[in-house]
């Protein structure tokens, strides 16, 4: 029996691989995937060009805050994997309410429509920086939520919204916190493709402050692996934390990248002003889906940051179009 899946933001960097791994070869079979996606700036439909031919695949232009579309198209589904989000840190430091509008009022649009309509499982897709910053250890998934940003506390939000309708309502609801994602069709204004694409056009790249900040990198194959595992295998209600295994500060990230691109540091990299509560350190806790659900990152750090550089390296048609529009 087909299982029906609508995925929101299915046309962004995460939740489009999500849906060309399910779509393609290696994928379950038996799904049908119908992508809601707005189409703001780091919406791309070309993105999707490998599955759009596929004839489990459908494509929505729209909101996820339009009650009555996302109603309609919750009754024609089985299930739901939400990423549609406002994710930009920087952005949100500029402006926060276009991400209480999406991030919130958006997340509560759909998994009400999601209660009305009987869905069977809602998988939200959140982020390990609504636990806030941590100097040591690694967060649980029962560490209290400590945002420190607009975009973070938008997603804080989110999930308690997200959760309340499952011990409000019984509604079957899986929250996802991921580590820092990397890879390919990943838009360009996050460090690695920023610092990537500015290093392939001989540019310099922006270091906030010291450079000591501290990220744990995930590729977005063991992402997509783990937000499978629990959309499959995971329980009513729980959170679990996904990660990558490697952390770095963002001072050793550049050293990577500068060396990946033959760049040289004293005329490649620029140090800025750090950012308004820029979070230290994230560390988020995997042994939950490890031990429960199998989860194990596959993709070393040094192999994916290679195929990501060569990526972009390959794909300057992708990429360059978005820079000049975003003046990046």
């Amino acid at each position: 029996m087909t299982t029906r899946i609508l995925v929101t933001g299915g046309a962004g960097f995460i939740g489009s691989h999500y849906v060309r791994t399910l779509l393609g070869p290696s994928g379950p079979g038996e799904v049908a995937i119908t992508v809601l996606d707005k189409l703001t700036y780091a919406g791309n439909p070309a993105n999707l060009d490998e599955v759009r031919d596929h004839p489990g695949f459908a494509f929505v232009q729209g909101d996820i805050c339009d009650p009555e579309l996302v109603g309609k198209l919750m009754a024609e589904h089985d299930e739901v994997v939400h990423f549609a989000a406002e994710s930009h840190v920087d952005r949100s430091i500029d402006g926060g309410a276009e991400f209480v509008r999406t991030n919130v009022v958006g997340t509560h649009t759909l998994i009400d429509a999601a209660h009305r309509a009987g869905i069977k499982t809602f998988v939200h897709i959140s982020t390990d920086e609504v636990y806030g910053s941590i100097d040591s250890g690694s967060w649980p998934e029962t560490h209290p939520l400590q945002p420190n940003s607009p975009y973070s506390s938008a997603k804080a939000s989110s999930d308690l919204i997200a959760l309340s309708y499952h011990r409000t309502h019984g509604l079957d609801v899986r929250v996802t916190r991921c580590s820092n994602n990397y890879g390919h069709h990943h838009f360009p204004e996050k460090v690695i493709p920023l610092f990537i694409t500015n290093l392939l056009d001989g540019k310099k790249v922006p270091l906030y402050g010291d450079g000591g900040n501290v990220r744990d990198w995930l590729h977005i194959d063991d992402h997509v692996q783990g937000i499978e595992l629990v959309r499959t295998k995971g329980r009513a209600g729980e959170v679990y934390n996904i990660g990558g295994g490697t952390e770095l500060s963002n001072k050793q990230l550049t050293g990577l990248l500068l060396e990946a691109c033959g760049a040289d540091w004293d005329e490649s990299v620029e140090y800025v002003a750090d950012r308004k509560g820029h979070d230290r350190r994230y560390s988020v806790d995997c042994t939950k889906i490890r031990t429960e659900l199998g989860y194990e990152p596959r993709k070393d750090f040094a192999t994916g940051l290679a195929e990501t550089v060569a990526w972009y390296r390959d794909n300057r048609a992708w990429w360059e179009p978005l820079k000049e529009r975003a003046a990046l």
